[in-house]
């Protein structure tokens, strides 16, 4: 007797499960795109416990045979391949043929679908189909499964808890949502509405309602097309940026994908304007030739290969950069009604805390001379009449200065609080840059060579990377095995500080991660930019603070540090008055 047999299909769909199956997010994905592919109008997602317990999945699409209502829980059957070529220009979000049978193996499932005017449940416990019969004629397909995983305990064992399974559907219902605005979307958990969108095909509706009227009012509209690809969607504003990066949604003709090459794009794309570590909220749908992508790669069917993806981000680049060129970025202070303020309590201390500032650096006056912003320099190079529609800012007069850190400003717009700090590091931070990027980089010669130790393999690590530093003028001498001598240094190094601004530089070189020398080259700047730069508590006149912010409003983005803290936050003329109750509408 041959020790290989064909496996039972039973047996296959409950190992096909587990990789198609892992939880209840799954159940409703597979299901909801199921639904999709229906041609539905609305799609009404029922949870019992998370899904746990029960998973409705009711939609009003173009319903099933009875024929195909039982072809459908056997392994392999889809409608959406006829033959090989299909696999190349795949245009439905589900094509394997893989998940009814799978989920129908580790549950029990009804389904109610009507077609031609027959009307058809089906009855499936653990994979065994136990009853096919008449029902009533109802528009589109409802599937019920219920107790998951009932008969593969360790699956359930293993389930996150309730909270965490509620919440991956939740996203994924969102991102659905987002992608299909011309759909409406129902998800109810116990009876409690969780997401309800109009399903008009107006996707700003529904990025009101997946996050709130607050985020709506700080997205922009995006288009961009190229050759290849047609892009559409939504971006935010920096200051809303989020710690999560499941708020970047990106679609491929209507899917919802992941591809950590195009989400690095974007990230990217808001170089500067957001901090480290916080992501955009982003809704980009992409129409593309499906000869051009491959989704065919997992089971979930949300990996996917572009074959012209240099051309896909220089597009995505380009539109990104582009529309966030044209917005004024100062955010809004929030301003609150008055009667909020009065609803604090009169136990309340009466002695002021003390001010960050003093706790974290002691008091002291410094002298105009020993203040790192080099004025006399700058206003070298900046040329004192440009053309007003030039500049990103109105002007603005500065009127004092907050712990000594905040400087306090006016123009006939309102009012404005600037971060000395921030401002000044983003004027060093674009100077630095162009030094950097210039073709001829001047140097100077030191009188003193310095000497630079590092163990054998950093060593070995920056030797690889000669040629990048050279290009920003470092150049490196080997003087024996661990050691290197610098006998000149960019110009525009600070001085006093060479040694600590070449260790820095080489710092960058030597962190953890694929080296990327264009991220290479904006690091050096922001570094470089942080160690010139005034810091709080640092005097400056009030010449200087109008020399600041007339040079700060000059530069390519004035409204953000290096690192994407804002220099800059405004209070309208009508904020002050909704303040002060001089208007109360």
């Amino acid at each position: 007797m041959s020790s290989i047999q064909v496996m039972d299909e039973v047996l296959a769909n409950k190992i096909a499960a587990g990789e198609v199956v892992e939880r209840c997010f799954n159940v409703v994905k597979e299901l909801v795109e199921n639904s999709i592919d229906a041609d539905s109008h609305t799609i009404k997602v029922s949870l019992v416990d998370s899904g746990v317990k029960e998973v409705v999945v009711e939609d009003d699409g173009i319903g099933m045979s009875r024929e195909d209502a039982t072809l459908a829980f056997s392994r392999h059957a889809t409608s959406k391949l006829k033959n090989l070529n299909d696999l190349f220009h795949i245009a439905s979000l589900g094509f394997r043929g893989e998940a009814l049978p799978s989920i129908a193996s580790v549950s029990i499932v009804t389904l109610k679908t009507s077609r031609d005017g027959v009307g058809t449940e089906v009855h499936i416990n653990g994979g065994h189909i136990e009853s096919v019969t008449s029902c009533d004629l109802q528009q589109g397909t409802t599937i019920k499964v219920q107790d998951l995983f009932y008969n593969t305990p360790v699956r359930l064992k293993y389930l996150k808890n309730l909270y965490t399974e509620l919440a991956l559907i939740i996203e994924y219902m969102n991102k659905m949502a987002l992608s299909y605005p011309y759909v409406k979307f129902v998800l109810t958990n116990n009876g409690k509405e969780l997401l309800n969108t109009a399903g008009d095909g107006n996707l700003l509706k529904v990025i009101y309602a997946v996050y709130g009227i607050d985020v709506a009012k700080k997205m922009i509209e995006v288009n961009g097309e190229n050759d290849d690809y047609v892009i559409s969607g939504y971006i935010s504003y920096p200051e809303i940026a989020k710690t999560s990066r499941n708020v970047m949604t990106t679609l491929v003709n209507g899917r919802v994908i992941r591809n950590q090459e195009l989400n690095r794009t974007i990230l990217d794309s808001y170089h500067t304007y957001i901090p480290k570590e916080k992501y955009p909220i982003v809704v980009l749908n992409i129409d593309v030739d499906p000869i051009l992508i491959d989704i065919n790669i997992h089971p979930q069917k949300m990996d996917i290969k572009f074959s012209k993806m240099d051309e896909l981000k220089e597009l995505v680049t380009k539109m990104i950069e582009e529309q966030l060129k044209k917005l004024l970025l100062i955010p809004h202070a929030n301003v609150r009604d008055l009667e909020t303020i009065y609803e604090v309590e009169d136990s309340m201390p009466l002695e002021q805390p003390k001010s960050i500032f003093e706790e974290e650096a002691p008091k002291r006056e410094r002298k105009v001379e020993e203040v790192t912003f080099d004025f006399e320099q700058e206003k070298e190079e900046v040329p004192v009449e440009e053309a007003e529609e030039e500049y990103r800012i109105k002007e603005m007069f500065p009127v004092g200065i907050v712990h000594k850190t905040y400087i306090i400003a006016e123009n006939s717009d309102g009012m404005y609080i600037i971060d000395q700090h921030a401002a000044a590091e983003r004027i060093n931070y674009e100077k630095c840059l162009k030094e950097l990027t210039k073709e001829r980089i001047e140097t100077v010669p030191l009188l003193v060579p310095l000497k630079l130790e590092y163990p054998k393999d950093e060593f070995l690590k920056i030797k690889e990377h000669y040629d990048v530093l050279e290009k920003i003028g470092i150049f490196l001498e080997e003087f024996g095995d661990h050691t290197f001598v610098v006998r000149r240094h960019p110009i525009w190094f600070y001085e006093g500080r060479e040694k600590e601004c070449l260790e820095k530089i080489l710092g960058i070189v030597l962190e953890k991660g694929e080296f990327d020398q264009e991220r290479f080259v904006y690091k050096t700047a922001a570094t470089m930019a942080c160690r010139m730069s005034i810091k709080a508590n640092d005097y400056i006149s009030s010449e200087e603070m109008k020399f600041l912010l007339d040079t700060l409003r000059k530069c390519e983005n004035p409204f953000t540090c290096p690192h994407g803290r804002p220099t800059i936050i405004t209070y309208s003329n009508y904020d002050l008055e909704r303040l002060f109750k001089r208007a109360m509408n």
